[in-house]
């Protein structure tokens, strides 16, 4: 049996330790520190994939996104006549669909395809 003090947090204690086995090792010896290397450049960021080509925009007023998702569901087929407060495309972000609805009645033309993500402001159809 060996005895130890053992300082934990200012607190000292007494141990015995027993040893086990006959052969005493050398301790291992310790490698020296390896060379700071410094960190390679960062590598240049891969190019945004060019966003995919919307459709025309058609002539009427522009209805943009209220903020970034995926389009879940595009509720009329183009060129159909939708009323003031339809709803017209449905938008999913964090797991939750968000209607957006015309601003006025008329005919309209998406630009977007469903299951296209879209960021804030991106233009989704027109209302003429």
């Amino acid at each position: 049996m060996r005895k130890f003090n053992v300082n934990v947090n200012g607190k000292s204690y007494a141990v015995e330790v027993e040893e086990v086995g006959g052969v005493a090792t050398a301790p291992a010896a310790v490698a020296p520190a390896p060379a700071a290397v410094a960190p390679a450049a960062p590598a240049a960021a891969a190019p945004a994939p060019a966003p995919a080509a919307p459709a025309a925009a058609g002539k009427g007023d522009p209805v943009n996104s209220p903020m970034p998702g995926l389009v879940k569901k595009l509720c009329f087929a183009n060129g159909a006549t939708v009323e003031k407060g339809a709803e017209i495309i449905t938008l999913e972000a964090m797991k939750m669909d968000t209607p957006v609805v015309a601003p006025k009645a008329g005919v309209i033309t998406y630009c977007i395809n469903e299951g296209a993500n879209v960021d804030t402001g991106a233009l989704l159809c027109t209302i003429a």
